[in-house]
């Protein structure tokens, strides 16, 4: 998608299609209270061509609602979209993402291929973050997961146009959106990896298409397979591996600024299981396809590095992606199995593991994840995985987990979110919830029982933070749009990527 951005009047902007925001104004909360929408432009063209329809009281400028006019009098463009951001006291700049990715939305099925976007005038703070926040909604509304259709239509935006007002720092908010261009499409990127089968993206096709990334935009990256799994002694990374045909891939992917020698490392790990059948303790058969989005948390750390290395934060980071394929091969780990884990110092024995079910698999290709993080010398760690089905039960599809050992650093990530827009409720952990993971025959086991599932996987992952600050994202229920929005497909949601990214350049 080409895009811009231009500092001229909207009533001078050429496009097929221009969007302009509208909030319901109505504070009154009576029985006779009627929706009062008002548009967030000063332009008296779109005021005037707008006038008759926001006047009739069939538009309510609700959140993410429609209205198209057509030849609006007075305007270049040969169409004026008015999308709603709701009620003017809970506007902010998430909703302006929303909206646009309902723009583009709206425009994608009506072959509508050129787009301009305006940002709002009035009551959207602050106004250069919605710049940023636009052309991110705008590249998330473009993506579709359609890719393998014979008969599919390429119905995708071909050109952007962001219009803001000529008195305004142009180039603040030049910068805004040209970061919404970079996190957009690094989202996006993550998405795509998401919803590729199991059959096309295998952990080898995962460590190929990182490595290609890496070099397109300057990051060190190297991809290494079994013998380097052994090398390290990652047995709880290859027991997940070993029942498979397709060989692991350990992905490590390094930002380094330049002049930047001291001060934190910085480790991003995601789980990348390219498809999970549960292994022998299998899965039911209903619904299984979708597990080829039990990548999404490696996902999101290789688009999370994109965003990084363009945007070049001074701060050093790792990104390790572990990837497999979990499989019930006569090959496959058992219930009952005791594995060995990473040690973090050479000569030294790893924490052993008792496998009480081969379908907690996310938590053993993180836990090597992790300690070869601290191994190459991350000082605080995040991890991201679509790891327990119990956090959606908690928390539903309307928050993702967040867990961590060391308050600053969950602070840090806490105020990220208000730059993100990303939903992640905090879940506790603690030497209570350790007590339910331990195991009889060796250190550890990897499950807990049924009770607290969300919270004894993250307390299984911090046995192997030890005293590092780390923060654990738990995104089963967020990776997964199951129902088309007016602002997203149905499909991978990219979860994460702008939130790794804003916690980085907190440091």
């Amino acid at each position: 998608m080409r895009t811009q951005l231009t500092f001229v009047n909207l009533a001078q902007v050429e496009a097929e299609l221009l969007a302009v925001l509208a909030v319901d104004s109505q504070t009154s909360t009576g029985p006779d209270a009627k929706p009062a929408p008002v548009l967030l432009t000063d332009d008296e063209a779109v005021i005037s061509a707008a006038a008759q329809v926001l006047g009739s009281g069939e538009y309510k400028a609700g959140v993410n609602e429609t209205v198209l006019l057509h030849a609006p009098a007075g305007l270049k463009a040969k169409r004026l979209l008015i999308v709603g951001l709701g009620k003017q006291a809970k506007v902010n700049i998430h909703k302006v993402r929303d909206a646009a990715g309902t723009a583009v939305r709206y425009a994608k099925p009506r072959s509508i291929r050129e787009l301009a976007f305006a940002l709002p005038e009035s009551v959207v703070q602050p106004f250069n973050a919605c710049a940023r926040a636009a052309v991110e909604g705008a590249f998330i509304g473009d993506f579709d997961p359609d890719t393998y259709r014979s008969d599919r239509k390429d119905q995708s935006i071909k050109s952007l146009t962001v219009a803001a007002p000529a008195a305004v720092d142009q180039t603040a908010v030049q910068a805004q959106f040209d970061e919404g261009v970079i996190i957009g499409e690094s989202q996006n990127f993550a998405r795509a990896l998401v919803n590729e089968p199991g059959n096309k993206l295998t952990p080898t096709v995962l460590g190929q298409r990182a490595g290609h990334m890496a070099e397109e935009v300057g990051l060190k990256c190297a991809v290494y397979s079994t013998d380097k799994l052994h090398e390290l002694k990652m047995g709880a990374f290859w027991s997940v591996s070993q029942g498979s045909a397709e060989p692991p891939a350990l992905i490590v992917m390094r930002y380094e600024p330049e002049d930047v020698t001291e001060g934190p490392v910085l480790g991003l790990v995601g789980k990348g299981i390219t498809f999970d059948t549960g292994g022998i303790s299998i899965k039911p058969a209903e619904k299984m396809e979708l597990m080829k989005y039990d990548m999404a948390g490696g996902a999101a750390m290789i688009g999370a590095m994109r965003a990084i290395a363009l945007l070049k934060p001074r701060v050093r980071v790792i990104g390790i992606v572990c990837a497999a394929e979990n499989m019930p091969d006569g090959k496959a780990q058992k219930p009952g199995d005791v594995q060995t884990a990473m040690p973090l110092e050479a000569g030294k024995p790893g924490k052993t593991i008792e496998i009480i079910n081969t379908d907690a698999e996310g938590r053993l290709v993180l836990a090597d994840g992790l300690t070869y993080a601290r191994q190459l010398g991350a000082t605080h760690l995040i991890d991201a995985a679509t790891l327990t089905g119990a956090c959606v039960v908690a928390l539903g599809m309307i928050n993702a987990g967040v867990f961590s050992n060391d308050d600053a650093i969950y602070e840090k990530f806490d105020a990220a979110l208000a730059n993100s827009g990303e939903k992640f409720w905090r879940l506790p952990v603690g030497d209570e919830y350790a007590e339910l993971i331990k195991s009889d025959i060796g250190d550890i086991k990897n499950t807990g029982g049924r009770w607290g599932g969300a919270i004894t996987a993250a307390e299984f992952l911090r046995v192997f933070a030890e005293d590092t600050p780390w923060i654990h994202l738990d995104i089963a229920g967020m990776a997964w749009v199951e129902d088309s929005r007016p602002y997203i497909a149905k499909g991978p949601s990219g979860i994460a990527v702008r939130s790794i990214l804003e916690w980085v350049r907190s440091y």
